[in-house]
């Protein structure tokens, strides 16, 4: 299939953030392979798409997110214990292949709505997040969790590991969808079963690890009592500090640390909205980008941030960094931007597939309506994506060439059934809550 886009604000988002105000896009399949300013090709038979001026960019990357878990979206927000109180018996006595496949379809159908084209998850049972990602057409890292808090999915390591292998076996060769070896984070795997990632990875080296890193002070005074050390270090120590690291959250470093994540070359994550409602602080995304360490931006689950769009994240993170460094200068939201699509692209290690806007690079974009009046003026079009704009301005949202949405009309998911299908799964969970806390009570 060909395809042309015209008269549209091209944000390409490639190594000299060319910008078309009036531009166009030739798509061949899967692949862009021209794009400029001016009057457009004469193609026949392409499917010319008339953008009306509206900016079409890369589909952004949301480098972190638990997707089965848009069916906790919610629950017990502002219960202080709620994680051990609610979320923890929840997940133990309903998460299921089948609970997983419905939550992450609701949070695949949400993602296209607000422009994601590329996710980077880690969960339970995660063939089927696999198979929901596929089947939406979404380009996906998806990372079975290893953890030792009796997971829904494997009693012990050995079953979990098996479970990774299911993933890779499932998805080798798959055009969008990777698979990925996540061990939850230090304290809930251990030193012995992070070398033993350590070694699985360096056996399969093609398969991405994530993991979430110095994201609490439990986690820090556990790598401190038991190692003496930084989270980080134990993590170097097992030998897990490497370029195929994903390291989620980053909140609590320090200087040697991010010296170290630095010459190992992992790359990172910043998950603001959901830290911030959690209290447990502020990510140094300006120290690790100094450093020359790609930082991408996630929604992190719903359960946590709520929301899976970026366009929820792009001013927390911003902001966060101007708190920090007490000025309007850090972070500017054209930096912002790119951390959402090329920067996040790279530290996923496909940013010579997708992030930009490129010849010879897959066809995943976005078309975002500058129809809304509190939009404009813009002056800048990055600090009106930033500041100004909302998922629902995204009209249009196409992976490797495929239309997902078109005119705010998701293609690829079955909108009632996947929002039945999750709504019935909060029922239940409605229903054991006033069941513990009538036990509780």
């Amino acid at each position: 299939m060909t395809t042309l886009l015209t008269n549209a604000w091209v944000l390409t988002l490639d190594d000299a953030m060319t910008q078309h105000e009036r531009g166009w896009v030739h798509i061949e399949g899967d692949t862009i392979v021209a794009l400029g300013s001016g009057a457009p090709p004469d193609i026949p038979g392409a499917e010319a798409v008339d953008c009306d001026g509206d900016i079409v960019m890369p589909g952004m990357v949301n480098t972190h997110c638990h997707m089965g878990m848009s069916v906790f979206r919610g629950l017990g927000e502002d219960v202080d214990d709620r994680l051990y109180r609610y979320i923890l018996p929840l997940e133990r006595k309903f998460v299921t292949a089948a609970m997983v496949r419905a939550g992450s379809a609701l949070s695949a159908l949400e993602m296209i709505q607000g422009g994601v084209t590329t996710v980077a998850d880690m969960y339970y049972f995660e063939t089927e997040v696999g198979r929901v990602a596929a089947e939406a057409g979404l380009r996906a890292i998806v990372g079975q969790t290893l953890a030792d808090f009796d997971p829904p999915d494997h009693k012990d390591f050995d079953q979990g590991f098996a479970r990774v292998e299911e993933l890779v076996d499932a998805f080798a060769g798959h055009p969008l969808v990777t698979p990925s070896i996540a061990p939850h984070a230090p304290y809930s795997t251990g030193l012995k079963v992070m070398e033993r990632v350590a070694q699985w990875s360096a056996d399969h080296p093609d398969v991405p690890v994530q993991m979430h890193l110095a994201e609490s002070t439990l986690e820090v005074n556990w790598a401190r009592d038991t190692h003496g050390k930084s989270t980080v270090a134990v993590t170097r120590d097992a030998g897990l500090l490497k370029p195929n690291l994903i390291c989620a959250h980053c909140l609590q470093l320090d200087d040697a640390d991010i010296t170290m994540m630095s010459e190992h070359q992992v790359c990172a994550v910043t998950n603001p909205r959901s830290n911030g409602k959690a209290g447990r602080g502020i990510a140094p995304v300006e120290k690790l980008r100094n450093a020359g360490i790609p930082v991408g931006i996630g929604s992190d689950g719903a359960m946590s941030g709520n929301t899976l769009d970026l366009f929820s994240q792009f001013a927390p993170v911003s902001m966060f960094a101007k708190l920090l460094g007490g000025s309007r200068k850090p972070l500017p939201a054209v930096e912002v931007v790119r951390m959402a699509t090329i920067e996040g692209a790279r530290a996923l290690s496909l940013n010579l597939k997708t992030g930009s806007l490129e010849s010879g690079k897959q066809a995943d974009l976005t078309r975002v309506s500058l129809a809304a009046e509190r939009l404009h003026p813009i002056y800048d079009p990055y600090s009106m994506l930033v500041f100004a704009a909302l998922p629902s301005d995204v009209t249009d949202t196409m992976v490797a060439g495929r239309w997902l949405m078109r005119d705010r009309q998701v293609l690829t998911l079955d909108r009632k059934k996947t929002l039945r299908d999750a709504l019935q799964i909060a029922r239940t969970f409605k229903a054991e809550m006033i069941r513990i806390d009538e036990e509780k009570s």
